[in-house]
């Protein structure tokens, strides 16, 4: 019974599909190239994260630097779950992290059921 309902679904659907691709204008242009970056908003490389990847032994720890300074370490053991360590402060102090998940959550409330 699936199979047929699937089967009927993708007959009604091809002849829309096969109009819609007879429908195009002869005269189709390209798009553009966007235009360059104002002077003076060009990306800065050093707002760019450096990660230098260090292996001590079987675990892999990556470090992520902004301008130079370290803001935080992922860490993976040989088991294979990471952990994040991060400077929230910027002082130097690090906590761990088990993801790098904010908890904020959108709510989702049902306004209408069928």
């Amino acid at each position: 019974m699936r199979a047929l309902i699937a089967l009927l679904l993708i007959a009604l659907t091809l002849p829309a599909y096969a109009e819609g691709a007879k429908t195009l204008p002869k005269d189709l242009q390209p798009i553009p190239e966007p235009p360059a970056a104002p002077a003076g908003m060009e990306l800065d490389p050093a707002l760019e994260p450096q990660v230098t990847i260090i292996k001590r032994g079987e675990e892999k720890v990556e470090e992520y630097r902004i301008g130079g300074k370290l803001y935080m370490l992922k860490v993976t053991p040989p088991h294979g779950v990471p952990y994040y360590l991060v400077d929230h402060k910027g002082d130097g102090q690090f906590s761990r992290q088990d993801n790098l998940d904010s908890g904020v959550r959108v709510p989702q409330w049902v306004l209408m059921r069928f």
